[in-house]
């Protein structure tokens, strides 16, 4: 899969692996693309069945840093498989990028940051029991997840928004598998544990990057409150349709963490 990467972009090494979350993937147009290819060209990388998902990687430049776009994941919940994104976190890994930079959509449980708000994950809870590492072997299986989400590409984070007249919120995340929506209970539960957003994707990702020595950092975009914390259906219909009446200020803000990368 590499040769087919090094063949579209020669000598191309990126800094930054971004992931495209639900209703976001609209980022890669803000990409000085060098080249695009489809995941299915790309030993590894994961079939994308959501179709906000558009499965492609795109390689360019956000000002001077170097990035590997990925247009969409593939979540648990599409093939009871944790360890979907392997492949490519993988991949990126072994181009030379030193960093995954996450989106998703999330519920939020909080009455303080409401649909459309910005949220960078500072630590996340595993409510699902799976792992993507399930199966490995040797001691590397073992990885310390203490600072998964690095402070200080938080700190970069929030510094960003706040240049850009954004409000961020900083939050943990916790992680369910899905497709279902939570139910009121679950969430009760998820806040008595401390969490502050919830969803169905992300922190595979973030055990795999981690695993690969990768600093992570990753921006939830509130798309509906939690069940139990409004009168609204929940819905994919409701994530896109909030996801796209955010989405210029989400770019925004990616863009210019990117541009200001160090």
């Amino acid at each position: 899969m590499s040769d087919v990467i090094a063949r579209a972009a020669p000598g191309f090494r990126p800094k930054v692996a971004v992931v495209l979350g639900s209703g976001l993937g609209g980022f890669a147009a803000d990409v000085k693309t060098i080249a695009t290819i489809p995941y299915g060209e790309l030993q590894g990388f994961p079939q994308t069945t959501v179709g906000s998902h558009a499965g492609k990687l795109v390689l360019g430049h956000v000002g001077p840093t170097a990035v590997a776009v990925l247009q969409g994941r593939a979540h648990y919940y599409e093939r009871g498989r944790a360890d979907e994104m392997k492949g490519a976190i993988d991949t990126l890994a072994g181009l030379g990028c030193e960093t995954l930079l996450q989106t998703n959509a999330a519920g939020s449980l909080r009455l303080d940051m409401p649909p459309g708000s910005a949220m960078a994950i500072t630590d996340h809870i595993n409510f699902t029991g799976g792992n993507p590492l399930f199966g490995e072997s040797g001691d590397g299986r073992f990885v310390d997840m203490v600072d998964a989400y690095d402070p200080k590409l938080v700190a970069q984070m929030l510094a960003a928004a706040k240049s850009a007249n954004i409000l961020c919120h900083d939050g943990v995340y916790i992680w369910f598998s899905g497709p279902s929506f939570e139910t009121p209970a679950e969430i009760r539960a998820a806040r008595v544990l401390g969490a502050d957003a919830v969803g169905m994707s992300t922190v595979p990702e973030t055990i795999l990057a981690r695993r690969a020595g990768l600093r992570v950092a990753a921006l939830s975009l509130m798309t509906n409150y939690a069940a139990g914390l409004s009168r609204d259906k929940l819905g994919h219909e409701q994530t896109i349709a909030v996801a796209r009446e955010s989405e210029g200020r989400m770019r925004r803000l990616l863009r210019l963490f990117l541009e200001q990368y160090a």
